[in-house]
């Protein structure tokens, strides 16, 4: 008896163990949810309308991190795309165009380049170029936040407030006209 307890007392501890090291992996790689609630407003985190954004933090084309809690207090249209997704490619003038008009106005547009996707990052260098994309692009080469928002068609768009709740989501290409009114319709 006194053995069937030892090792099921050691099984525990081994679990504690693993979980400990997957948990800590998990926040390593940005996947974990700080909560599944925000403490300070008590709304709930995840990627449904009405719910808080999870945070990220990925790097820009220029190497540069950008996390979207650092964005609170602004409106932001958040685009994950890929450079050989015609959906994609044929949003593109759109989303530049509604960046360029509303830039000033408490909106931020963030692409997020599905970067494990893509065959090479020159190939996304070049088709900024192409499409003249002035709003920052962050690479996604490791599938996380594309997995943390459970993206599965291209392109995906979210539409958050400025209190960091996702207020629309779009799969499939949408419009200049379908992005302004979204964005004209939350804080």
């Amino acid at each position: 008896m006194k053995n069937i307890r030892n090792m099921l007392v050691g099984f525990f501890l081994a679990g504690l163990v693993v979980w400990g090291v997957y948990d800590h992996l998990r926040e390593q790689n940005g996947l974990k949810l700080q909560e599944n609630e925000d403490v300070i407003s008590g709304m709930k985190i995840g990627i449904q309308e009405g719910e808080i954004a999870p945070n990220f933090k990925l790097s820009s084309m220029d190497n540069e991190e950008m996390s979207l809690t650092e964005l609170k207090g602004k409106r932001v249209l958040l685009n994950f795309w890929a450079t050989w997704c015609p959906p994609c490619r044929a949003e593109m003038p759109h989303i530049e165009k509604f960046h360029e008009e509303h830039k000033d106005q408490n909106v931020v547009v963030i692409g997020i380049n599905l970067s494990y996707t893509e065959d090479s990052i020159e190939d996304v260098s070049t088709f900024l170029r192409k499409y003249n994309v002035t709003f920052p692009i962050l690479k996604d080469e490791k599938a996380r936040v594309a997995d943390l928002f459970a993206i599965h068609s291209y392109p995906t768009t979210y539409m958050i407030d400025s209190s960091g709740v996702i207020r629309q989501k779009f799969q499939g290409a949408i419009t200049y006209d379908t992005m302004k009114t979204a964005m004209d319709s939350m804080n």
